[in-house]
């Protein structure tokens, strides 16, 4: 049932890209384990083993602070549909930060959108596909546009002043390098 690629298809790419939702699962070497869902316009698949995930900002910043201790990352997809399907890529990742020399680049394959608070970049490794029989089906019915009006309605400088109080460290008080320039 399960195979096991070193990289992402076409066959693949079509079933991500298909997708509403998928899933992101860091770990620091210490402490917690992190395992968020993520939607809206912010994945792009840049070739069989690179994906780019636009980062929004969230209540915590979990995702940015394991990968400044460990690059290990899992992004995650099953199909709520007909054709039943779990996805995973495994891989190395990195955070970029707005401050960071390669964000005006990475940024290019996006549309602007506020909030945005890092885009993380995967080397895909490994890639398992899966039955998906036990997944239950789901509707989909639309998009939440709920943080899109937030950020618009805190602006540039209330983004900020979030940042600085929500998102600096991990709930195990590692830092996510989200003001850092060095």
């Amino acid at each position: 049932m399960a195979k096991l690629l070193s990289r992402i298809d076409d066959r693949l790419r079509k079933f991500i890209e298909a997708q509403k939702i998928f899933f992101v699962a860091t770990a620091a070497p210490e402490g917690l384990v992190n395992l968020s869902p993520k939607g809206m316009d912010s994945l792009r698949i840049l070739g069989p083993q690179r994906i780019l995930w636009r980062n929004f900002t969230g209540s915590g910043n979990e995702t940015a602070g394991h990968l400044l201790q460990s690059s290990r990352m899992t992004l995650m997809w099953c199909s709520f549909t007909l054709k039943p399907m779990i996805l995973r890529a495994y891989g190395s990742a990195r955070a970029v930060h707005p401050h960071d020399a390669d964000w005006a680049d990475l940024g290019t394959h996006f549309l602007q959108a506020d909030g945005t608070r890092q885009i993380v970049d995967l080397t895909v490794e490994l890639v398992q596909t899966s039955c998906g029989y036990g997944v239950p089906f789901f509707d989909h019915r639309g998009s939440r546009d709920t943080l899109k009006q937030w950020t618009a309605s805190k602006g540039p400088e209330g983004i900020r002043r979030f940042w600085e109080d929500h998102n600096q460290t991990t709930l195990d008080g590692a830092p996510t390098g989200i003001f850092d320039t060095t």
